[in-house]
């Protein structure tokens, strides 16, 4: 029975991934690493420095390159600037271990600081959307337009008001593993039709999750949540809002979209009826054009 276990836990180990390895893949041009907020940031900055500035903003588990396709279309008009957002991709851990919403707008600000961006346009996906309207309320006079991509930020089966979120026991051992079914399990729910979801994205996605320290900063972020009721936040909002929702998402409820449109002044909603979580990656082309209506008005 122990040598079982043994045998099982050595083969569900998974270390790692050497940073100069996956920087050789994941870091070349454009992309920079800047000392932004005590840390080392990746960022890619493209298109046009004299152009208006859009600011992409990331989810959960992910990196800048959710962002490839619409960034790649956004450049020939806009500066484009996306990061991976601290504790995550080659960012990696915050040194401070501080993953509140505080310090996500704090370094949010250094960054378009470090660039020399006065005002911006946010684009924002699940976690990083939530950042986006929390940084355009605090803000105003920094933030153009909002594009929020099924945004975080209202309290789910997972994330209760007042509440800091208990983490299973399973969950505690990312640190130490990351099975590829179970990573394409986990996955694949953020996607309107599972078969979109390419081996090449999921491999990225391993990648970046197996970048040095990332799991643990992971699990750190999450025992640090707190949900507040967005509401009083949200109705201070003065940046016109583009509400975008997939209708099949399955990580968050297309139903919250009516949350965001009751408080958030001068918001409309785009919603893509076959589209899950993630619509700049399932169909980017098809999904960017709207938003590029939106953001040239």
């Amino acid at each position: 029975m122990a040598v079982g276990l043994v045998g099982s836990s050595l083969w569900l180990y998974t270390p790692d991934e050497p940073r100069p390895a996956l920087e050789a893949v994941y870091a070349t041009p454009p992309s920079v690493f800047l000392q932004v907020a005590g840390m080392r940031m990746h960022v890619r900055d493209t298109g046009p420095r004299t152009a208006p500035a859009v600011i992409m903003l990331h989810g959960l588990g992910s990196s800048l390159h959710t962002w490839d396709a619409w960034a790649g279309m956004l450049s020939r008009d806009y500066r484009v600037i996306r990061y991976d957002l601290p504790g995550f991709g080659l960012t990696g851990p915050d040194p401070t271990g501080n993953y509140s919403d505080a310090r996500g707008l704090q370094v949010l600000g250094a960054l378009m600081d470090a660039l020399s961006v006065r005002r911006a346009s946010l684009i924002g996906n699940s976690l990083g959307g939530k950042l986006a309207w929390e940084f355009a309320a605090a803000h105003p006079n920094r933030v153009d337009k909002l594009v929020l991509i099924a945004p975080d930020g209202f309290a789910s089966r997972a994330f209760t008001y007042n509440k800091t979120p208990e983490v299973p026991w399973a969950a505690q051992l990312l640190p130490y593993t990351l099975p590829d079914f179970l990573l394409r399990t986990a996955i694949a729910p953020a996607y309107g039709n599972s078969s979109r979801l390419t081996d090449d994205v999921v491999r990225r996605y391993r990648d970046m999750i197996l970048a040095p320290g990332v799991r643990q900063a992971l699990l750190e972020r999450v025992t640090q949540i707190r949900l507040q009721p967005p509401e009083p936040v949200l109705r201070r909002i003065r940046a016109p809002t583009l509400l975008v929702w997939g209708e099949k998402d399955a990580l968050i409820p297309y139903q919250n979209a009516g949350d965001y449109l009751a408080v958030v002044p001068s918001c409309r909603l785009l919603v893509f009826g076959d589209l899950g979580h993630v619509p700049m990656e399932e169909a980017p082309a098809r999904s960017l054009a709207p938003v590029a209506m939106f953001l040239a008005e």
